[in-house]
């Protein structure tokens, strides 16, 4: 990690609030949707008119796009580093680079071959790695800069060159030694193999790789530095970074508006179709509907979205993760679905069984793990299971002395687990109405909940898992309404309450 002679400061929490990130209330009265709350430091700012966006504040609002998908990602994702990746070793990219490569250091080990060498390119390195390691030093540690900057420099270097009085291997063992004193632990080995490499282009050559991955391994160091502070000043944070968004670019929320507009809507075409259905229900007034509900219904449609349409621009940073909570459920719904089939047909000879359930679900897990890629075929998936599981109750009802299942029933049993796929099928449909349920009744809680909601009939072979999935979504919900909840409820005033915003308008309007 990067050497200092004295203590280091703490100079990264200084760019962050001091504040303890605080829980604003994910509950919307009519009252809040009424009153100005433009005034609140952490409130989005008042609707202004459209402007023109230049080129240079798009951009800039790129960037404040990636450095707030960044910090939270840090702050959510305790797993989250840098990585050291390479091309594919068949890819063009990869080919292309390493021919580059090749030619580079080998148009350097010509030069240095001459007589006498010609040390230019030599020189230039030298440069780049004094840099390097200069980098990698924090505030005060002069005593080592001053050293780097000596041993390394290049003017000298350059007037010993036109001498042919270069110690290039010396060099080479200083920077190693260097090296050495500023890595991580995890690369002591790389160092003995650098000290043990003779070929002084190879060795060149390796050195570069391995000051990459020193690079990547401050860059984690930082990482885990910063999380404390991300973590308990995130909710402060990211709200102010999507208002810099916001002011630099107006249509920040469009998407959002239209996932809330969509929730409404679906809401009032509910009330509407339960009204239609109660004879003496008063069709005059006008429906109530709740900001609460709304804003919920629109989360939980993040459980069935097509990702390959753009999300919400407030929940982008947590994009992926809804995403693998989708398929984890689409999973889970699959199983639900092929145990509760086989239950139905077969239940009677399978109830003495002990835990031949959670036997189905180590059937059915493996055949759908990548559900989520292009090439996944859940139809065939379905076909494996469904032979699979038939195999699974004929050996139970052999190994209890009971006539199998006949071909009539094995083919009933697997045409209905096949049958899942299709659009509409009655028995996926029930299940994934009871997830949605269970999802509903979560969000539904107070923040302060102790205990989950019941889970519907037909779940309990699943219970573990839909319940931590649960979780998962509930905390990501409960941070997003922390984070952009005054962003949400000046978007449900102006689509629930208009008549309160024209109101407002025309008593701020001059008088003629």
């Amino acid at each position: 990690m990067p050497l200092s002679d004295d203590q280091n400061s703490d100079s990264d929490s200084s760019r962050l609030s001091e504040s303890t990130a605080s829980s604003s209330d994910s509950e919307y009265s009519r009252q809040s949707f009424n009153s100005d709350s433009s005034s609140k430091p952490s409130s989005p700012a008042s609707a202004s008119p459209p402007k023109m966006v230049t080129f240079d504040e798009l951009m800039a609002a790129a960037r404040n796009f990636t450095n707030l998908t960044l910090a939270h990602e840090i702050a959510v994702n305790a797993n989250f580093c840098i990585k050291h990746e390479d091309y594919p070793q068949n890819s063009l990219a990869g080919t292309v680079k390493r021919i580059v490569h090749k030619a580079f250091w080998d148009h350097l080990e010509s030069e240095l071959n001459e007589d006498p060498p010609e040390y230019e390119h030599a020189i230039k390195l030298f440069e780049e790695i004094k840099e390097i390691l200069l980098s990698f030093l924090t505030p005060g540690a002069n005593r080592i800069q001053n050293q780097i900057c000596e041993v390394l420099d290049t003017d000298l270097i350059r007037q010993q060159a036109e001498h042919n009085a270069v110690d290039i291997h010396g060099l080479a063992n200083y920077i190693i030694n260097t090296m050495g004193k500023l890595c991580a632990p995890i690369r002591d080995n790389d160092i003995k193999q650098l000290k043990a490499t003779e070929n002084i282009v190879e060795l060149l050559r390796q050195i570069f790789h391995v000051l990459d991955l020193m690079k990547m391994d401050v860059a984690n160091y930082t990482i885990q530095s910063l999380r404390p502070y991300l973590r308990r000043n995130l909710v402060d944070y990211e709200r102010t970074k999507f208002q810099e968004i916001l002011e630099e670019t107006p249509s920040a929320l469009d998407l959002t508006t239209e996932w809330i507009k969509e929730s409404i809507e679906d809401e009032l075409s509910s009330i509407s179709n339960e009204s239609s259905s109660s004879p003496g229900a008063d069709h005059s007034s006008k429906p109530s509907i709740s900001p609460t509900l709304v804003l919920n219904n629109g989360y939980l449609k993040l459980l069935q979205w097509d990702y390959h349409k753009t999300i919400p621009e407030t929940l982008i940073t947590d994009e992926v993760r809804l995403q693998e909570l989708r398929e984890k459920l689409n999973q889970l719904k699959i199983i639900a679905c092929v145990c509760l089939i086989t239950n139905n047909m077969v239940g009677a000879a399978i109830v003495d069984v002990p835990d031949f359930a959670d036997q189905l679900k180590r059937i059915s897990f493996p055949l759908l793990e990548g559900m989520s890629k292009k090439t996944f075929d859940l139809k065939e998936a379905l076909n494996a299971i469904g032979v699979q599981i038939c195999l699974k109750v004929n050996e139970s009802l052999t190994e209890r002395g009971l006539p199998t299942l006949n071909a009539e029933m094995q083919n009933n049993l697997m045409g209905q687990i096949a049958s899942i796929v299709e659009e509409n099928n009655p028995v996926s449909s029930v299940i994934d109405k009871r997830i949605q349920l269970f999802m509903k009744s979560l969000l539904a809680l107070p923040s302060f909940r102790k205990c989950v909601p019941t889970l519907p009939g037909g779940l309990s072979v699943i219970q573990t898992e839909v319940e931590l999935v649960g979780s998962q979504f509930a905390s990501i919900v409960d941070f997003n309404k922390q984070v952009y909840g005054p962003f949400y409820a000046n978007i449900l005033k102006k689509l629930l309450f208009p008549e309160a915003a024209i109101g407002k308008a025309e008593t701020e309007a001059p008088c003629n």
